[in-house]
């Protein structure tokens, strides 16, 4: 536990490895991004077809937004805009969107900076005022290296707040959309790229990483899904919050290592001219 933080990449836990996929329930709330998945037309990033490679060009975003210098972010400002032209609807699509669309490209950073204090907050407790200004300032790199322009992010924690609020007042999820983000919840969408291994993977991790889903949504996500959350359940989550408080302890530094791995791969594609998105 970093006892100070006042970066984003300070607020990384090992709870955080869990809380990947409600994240991404958050993300794909708003019909627009959620029809945007369902039906995008790039398949060499798609999570359903190739799960490695989503994973690992969401982790190098995410670091460079964390830990990445400038050069980095603008590499991949320009890579995922250019990966996003693509992400457009159809006049047969049931609403119009385009993944270049700021207003929605903020939304997912939100998501994302929640993503960040919650896997922090649900270990250790609230910030304090002071390492929650700075983490907050920090935070904006989400959105930038997003292509969100500057004066998009809410100017102070305060201003986010009444910015969450209004996003999250009605949240409704239509029924195809739904059933995309339970089958990454429960992983029983693995089989289809994976094979048998991927049909492994969904009967031996599927319950509890749903589980472990559900209890990081915040409540208003977890009715928009339709997934039902008994006090037992809030017990067993926090008794499975302090076996991750246990690991957080005796693995200081693992995650940021991780960054520093992903970071170093992006580069390197880079020098090499191997496409990294």
């Amino acid at each position: 536990m970093h006892k100070n933080p006042t970066r984003t990449a300070d607020l990384m836990t090992a709870l955080g490895t869990t809380m990947g996929v409600a994240n991404v329930i958050m993300q794909l709330t708003p019909p627009e991004v959620g029809y945007g998945v369902l039906e995008s037309r790039v398949d060499s990033g798609s999570t359903f077809e190739h799960p490695f490679k989503r994973a690992r060009t969401t982790g190098q975003y995410l670091a460079v937004a964390v830990q990445g210098n400038d050069d980095d972010a603008a590499y991949v400002r320009d890579a995922l805009r250019t990966v996003h032209d693509q992400v457009t609807s159809t006049p047969d699509s049931p609403v119009r969107y385009s993944a270049n669309n700021p207003r929605l490209q903020l939304w997912v950073a939100a998501c994302l900076y929640r993503f960040y204090v919650d896997q922090y907050e649900f270990m250790y407790g609230p910030l304090s005022v002071s390492s929650a200004d700075a983490v907050y300032a920090d935070a904006a790199r989400l959105g930038t290296t997003l292509n969100v322009q500057p004066d998009m992010w809410p100017a102070d924690r305060a201003a986010f707040e009444v910015y969450w609020g209004e996003q999250t007042r009605e949240l409704t999820i239509d029924p195809p959309v739904r059933d995309m983000l339970v089958s990454l919840a429960d992983l029983s969408f693995l089989p289809r790229p994976l094979g048998r291994f991927g049909t492994v993977l969904h009967r031996l991790f599927g319950r509890q990483q749903l589980f472990m889903t559900k209890g990081a949504l915040p409540e208003p996500f977890r009715r928009a899904m339709g997934f039902d959350w008994t006090a037992a359940d809030d017990i067993r989550y926090r008794k499975a919050i302090d076996r991750y408080r246990r690991i957080d302890r005796v693995t200081p530094g693992l995650l940021k290592g991780y960054n520093e791995v992903m970071l170093a791969g992006l580069r390197i594609r880079r020098r090499f001219g191997i496409r990294v998105f």
